[in-house]
Parts: structure tokens; sequence; C-alpha cells
């Protein structure tokens, strides 16, 4: 088992953050013309087409010990979930609306890692994610006139990612990363393919399949490529650092999200939602100058262990000439 290394896993969130808004902004543009279930069965099938050579390259094999196949099942459902809601939610809201409701997960993430997990989640942390989830509430309007029940899809997100970074947390330890990822690309395409199958034979439009045209089929191999790196380095970074340690560090993908909506639809967050992302990335940031601080901190001597009572029978030791005045904390 590998020893963590904080710092790293920071380092490889942050370029989780970078990615994941991108991939995001791949699949709503692709929205625009596709349905949902093809642009996700899409994307984990070009996962398993990028991975499956890599493994073949290097020797791999992919396969897992039962334990951790049954783990990457559910690692797979979950990730497909949360996946498939926030697409659907994308095809109706802007980018940074739909995210910041997102942000929720970090916060959940850390107080269930915190409380059922173990987890070390001491009080600037918790109080760094409650100052970023006060921030993402300054993001989050009321916009359910706007856009009907389907805000509701992001928090089934938040909620289905939040499972998937745990259970990947519990995998990656032990799991190849590039193997994790392959095996969960196969399980995801042979989950979808087939209800992409049916519902072009029945001809049910959200199910069935729309033929790309060039755009279309660029806009799916990038989301494919973008979704399969920013997975890999999510579980390469589960790999190095407590989910407690990275929940704060997700903040980070709401001000890259604001940039991707920007670029690619002109949508722009108002001024409240500009504050509360000043907010979120002050949060994240102090939480990654937090972890540099600590990884470069001395660690404390071991104390030395107390020396064992005379034997019975045995002259006492002398007592000392001077009492401690207060007795050891």
């Amino acid at each position: 088992m590998n020893a963590d290394r904080p710092l790293l896993g920071v380092l490889l969130m942050l370029a989780f953050c970078i990615l994941a808004p991108l991939g995001d902004g791949l699949a709503k543009w692709a929205g625009e013309t596709l349905p949902v279930l093809q642009i996700v069965t899409a994307r984990f099938a070009v996962q398993l087409l990028l991975l499956a050579p890599v493994l073949w390259a290097t020797g791999r094999v992919m396969r897992l010990a039962p334990d951790l196949m049954w783990l990457t099942l559910l690692r797979t459902v979950l990730h497909v979930g949360a996946i498939a809601a926030l697409f659907a939610a994308l095809t109706v809201m802007p980018l940074a609306e739909a995210l910041a409701i997102v942000f929720v997960q970090p916060f959940l993430l850390l107080l269930l890692a915190w409380a059922f997990m173990g987890e070390e989640a001491g009080i600037r942390r918790l109080g760094a994610c409650a100052v970023g989830f006060a921030g993402t509430l300054l993001v989050i309007q009321p916009s359910f006139a706007a856009f009907g029940p389907v805000v509701f899809l992001p928090l089934v997100t938040a909620a289905a990612f939040t499972g998937f970074i745990i259970v990947t947390r519990r995998a990656a330890k032990r799991a190849d990363p590039l193997v994790l990822q392959a095996v969960s690309g196969a399980m995801s395409t042979a989950i979808l393919a087939p209800i992409l199958l049916v519902g072009a034979l029945i001809g049910a439009a959200p199910l069935a399949p729309v033929m790309p045209d060039a755009g279309g089929w660029a806009l799916l191999a990038a989301l494919g490529i973008v979704g399969t790196l920013g997975h890999l380095v999510v579980t390469m970074a589960l790999r190095h650092a407590p989910s407690a340690t990275l929940a704060p560090v997700q903040y980070m993908e709401l001000p890259f999200t604001v940039a991707v909506g920007w670029v690619l639809f002109r949508d722009f967050p108002n001024a409240l939602a500009m504050a509360g992302i000043v907010v979120i990335t002050g949060a994240g940031l102090y939480i990654v100058l937090r972890e540099r601080a600590l990884n470069r901190a001395p660690h404390p001597a071991p104390r030395a262990p107390a020396p064992a009572p005379p034997a019975a029978g045995s002259p006492a030791s002398p007592a000392p000439k001077t009492a401690a005045r207060h007795p050891d904390p």
C-alpha cells in the first residue's frame, strides 16, 4: 500500500479542476445536436479505446481482484449516473449555474470521509470548506422558475460523485490507475451500449442514437480524451492523498468553469455569483498553501518509552530530587 503524498495529490486534483470543466463544456456543446445517452456512451467507449492499447503495450492485464471488481462496478455505476445527470442538466442550464449546484459535493465528501471513513479533517479544513460552501451559496441563484425540475439533476450529480470519490479512494490504493480506468470504461460501455441499441430499435428519441457529422465526431472524440485524462488524474490524486484533503481543492474547478462557459458560450455570472467565485477560489488556495506548509514542517521526534517498573522483590528506584509540578498532559 502506497504512503500518502498530500501535496502531489493536491496538484493532481488541480489538473482535474482544469480538465473537468473543459469536458463539461464539450458535452454541453455536443448536447445541442446529440442525445445525452449517446454522448455518455461515447465518452466511456473512447476511454476504453484509449486505454486498452496502453495496457497491451505495457504488459498490463485488464483484470482486478474479485473484491476490487465489485468495487469498480459500484464506482462505474456511480460515475455513469453522475455524468449522465450533469450532461442532461447542461442541455438546459448554463455551465456555471449547473456546476455551482454540483459544488455542494466537496462539502458532503469531507463530512462523510470525516464521519464514516476516519480520515483526518482538522478545524482549519472544515472551516475552509464551510467558507467555500458559503461562496457556493452566493453563486446559486433562484432558478427554479427559469429551468424547472432540471435544477435537481446537478444535486443528483453531487450525491453520485460523492459516492464515486469515496469508492475510488478505497480502490485506488490497491489498483493500477490505468487498469482501473480501462475496466471502468469496459463496464460503462457494456452497460450503456445495449440501452442505446434498444433505443435505436424502438425509436425512442431520448435513447436513439443520431449519426453525427464530422464536427460531432470530433466533439465526441475530444470529450472522451479529456474525460479519460481528467478521471485518470483524479484516480491518481486519490491514490496519494485522503479525500478530506482533496475535497476543498475541488472548489478551484469553478473559476475554470466560468472561463470555459465564457469562451464557448459567452455565459458569464452576475456580480453576486462572481463574489461567490472569489470566496470559493480563496478557500481552495488556502487549502493548497496549508498542505504545502504541512509537508515542509518537520515532524516531531517520537517520545522515548517510559522506563519499565522495577521487578517484584527488587529494590525500588530512588525518588527524584524534584517532583514535577504538573502531571504529564
